[in-house]
């Protein structure tokens, strides 16, 4: 990963499902609203093996921004309705500021 995205935006999800096709589907429009909008990049999932929830990792130099650009796009897939996403102003450690935002319905 560049050095320069040191910030993060974590969503935790509730899925429900093995079939992964609409979180595919979610991703490819993630990565492309954070590649225009040259804010950082997606680093992958993470899902529990029965499918019941799961973990998308982004990066960027600026949490703020890229919540922002993703805000819209996770707000359209039905499965994210009460996602809980962290923004991590930093790399991971004691004393990095984080917020949480609820992705609401």
């Amino acid at each position: 990963m560049n050095d320069t995205l040191e910030h993060a935006v974590i969503v935790h999800f509730s899925y429900g499902s093995n079939d992964l096709e609409a979180l595919f589907a979610l991703e490819e429009k993630l990565e492309s609203a954070i590649a225009s909008a040259g804010v950082g990049e997606l680093d992958g999932n993470e899902i529990a093996a029965d499918g019941s929830d799961g973990n998308l990792y982004m990066y960027g130099p600026d949490a703020d921004r890229l919540f922002d650009v993703i805000r819209p796009v996770l707000e359209s897939a039905p499965f994210m309705r009460g996602a809980q996403v962290l923004k991590r102003y930093g790399p991971p450690g004691d004393g990095v500021r984080q917020s949480i935002v609820i992705i609401g319905p």
